[in-house]
């Protein structure tokens, strides 16, 4: 029976979206820091699906509870897939995303607009007791901007431009972020998967 899952994060941001999105869930979704874990995680997979993998087995094997872990990151076609799985280690850890974003814009400096395609990729694994695995990825495809713009999103969301909305991920609602956003369709795959199990109980 699963009485609450763990999202393995210490990320408040996203672990904000990602309780709007499981919100009806029927099951508490609790921090690593809210469940008392600390653990410090050696993500040398070479995927987004493989790094989730391992963050979820490690904190459910720590714990014997249900857990769900998510890998996303920036893939920048111009940049063959860069930053990639390192989105969050480009440039190093403690570097700020303005810098990142900064450094990302020069990179691309003069590159025109078709060459500046993108997207957010984000692999969601959630592990439970007992061994069983769930996966499930989405994508979110947009091209870089030109500066950095908006205060409502985190990480590389003020660069990232979506040219349906006609404007950067950071300038959207967080509520039309969670329909359109790469971790929002996974998320919604996984709950689907995981409604199945928690019927199956």
């Amino acid at each position: 029976m699963i009485e609450r899952i763990i999202f393995a994060t210490g990320n408040e941001d996203k672990l904000r979206e990602i309780r709007m999105i499981l919100s009806d869930l029927g099951v508490p979704l609790v921090s690593m820091k809210e469940a008392g874990i600390s653990a410090d995680i050696e993500e040398n997979g070479k995927s987004f699906e493989e790094n989730a993998i391992i963050k979820a087995k490690t904190i459910m094997e720590l714990t014997g509870e249900a857990v769900m872990a998510d890998d996303s990151g920036l893939q920048i076609d111009y940049l063959d897939g860069a930053p990639g799985i390192y989105s969050a280690r480009f440039m190093g850890d403690d570097t700020s995303y303005d810098v990142k974003n900064a450094a990302l814009l020069e990179k691309l400096e003069g590159v025109p607009d078709e060459r500046r395609t993108a997207r957010f990729a984000c692999a969601i694994a959630c592990a439970l007791p007992g061994g069983r695995i769930l996966t499930s990825y989405g994508t979110m495809e947009g091209r870089i901007g030109y500066e950095i713009k908006g205060e409502n999103g985190f990480g590389y969301d003020p660069i990232f431009f979506l040219p349906e909305c006609g404007c950067t991920s950071a300038e959207i609602s967080p509520e039309k972020k969670n329909e359109l956003s790469h971790r929002g369709k996974a998320l919604r795959i996984m709950k689907e998967k995981l409604e199945t199990i928690l019927r199956e109980n």
